[in-house]
């Protein structure tokens, strides 16, 4: 087996043939949601004082601390309890804190969410969507325009940027059309390089520190929104079918009361006017709406799938 990924302690792995999701042997599944249950001993659910919240990695956790700011305070008040942002590096330091009980509430971005799923119980139940109920993005291969890169072919014998080998457009769905597509592997037909996250990546492209980068275009637009970057540093060349956002949900063994509570908090959270729909009106949304990982991500498990890619915890 070709080990791809190893770091805080979870390790993904890519065998010969992909197996069927399943979750790591500390979490039971006996509804077949595909997602852990909450314990049925009672001794083993956890009520705490202060409630863990982290939103999916991005390049400065602090302008996302604000952004937060408001739904934090609803959410302290529909729980009772004290709510602290934590800034996260990695999705696999995210994946680690839920999965040794530092997390108790989180995005998780639409790549890492069935890691997340398998090795940290984590169970979603929640993402972002437009007022008419429509969500998701799409994975763009972005060049600049001094690349002499016009179309995907271009990139071969050259370089290309991913975000992380968990991210699904910054890694793993590029990794999968390129192959069955335009008939190129990283490492093979071009050099892969990482840049942890997907401003990173955009910003590199931006900048002419990569030629070609492979991003989720819902953080490209915010990107722009916020004169980050601008128009005319940027070209895109390819584009894919839409996918699940990130993905928000819980750590399974906080009481089922404390549960019902926080889902409650997302879903009347009231958008207008905060820094919630400030941010993420750039991106098209501006409302929280269930979700099933079992329905909404079986796109990605097939995309890991055809990877052949399949979760190990450690």
């Amino acid at each position: 087996m070709k080990k791809l990924l190893f770091m805080a302690g979870i390790a993904l792995l890519a065998p010969l043939a992909a197996q069927a999701f399943t979750l790591d042997a500390r979490y039971q599944d006996k509804d077949g949601d595909l997602i852990a249950d909450i314990p049925s001993d009672k001794a083993k659910q956890i009520d705490p004082s202060t409630l863990i919240f982290a939103y999916t990695p991005v390049e400065d956790p602090g302008v996302y601390r604000e952004v937060w700011s408001e739904f934090l305070v609803h959410l302290s008040e529909e729980t009772g309890k004290k709510v602290q942002f934590f800034p996260v590096q990695s999705n696999a330091a995210q994946i680690e804190a839920m999965r040794a009980g530092r997390l108790h509430i989180a995005g998780f971005n639409t790549g890492s969410n069935p890691l997340a799923v398998a090795c940290g119980g984590f169970r979603s139940f929640t993402m972002m969507a437009a007022a008419d109920g429509s969500f998701g993005y799409e994975m763009e291969i972005i060049t600049h325009p001094d690349s002499g890169i016009e179309q995907v072919e271009d990139i071969r014998d050259g370089e290309m940027a991913f975000t992380s080998q968990t991210s699904n457009s910054g890694f793993k769905a590029p990794s999968a059309i390129l192959k069955a597509d335009y008939g190129m592997v990283p490492g093979e037909d071009f050099k892969p390089v990482f840049s942890g996250k997907h401003d990173n990546s955009i910003l590199g492209v931006a900048n002419q520190d990569y030629p070609a980068a492979a991003i989720a275009n819902s953080v490209l637009a915010r990107m722009l929104n916020r004169d980050v970057i601008s128009e005319d540093q940027i070209k895109s060349i390819y584009k894919s079918q839409t996918f699940p956002t990130t993905a928000y949900g819980l750590a399974h063994n906080l009481k089922p009361a404390l549960q019902q509570k926080i889902k409650d908090a997302f879903f009347s959270f009231d958008w207008e006017g905060t820094a919630l729909e400030e941010e993420f009106s750039k991106s098209g949304e501006g409302q929280f709406i269930p979700i099933t990982f079992k329905e909404h991500w079986e796109v990605i498990r097939k995309i890991d799938a055809a990877n052949g890619v399949q979760y190990n915890c450690e």
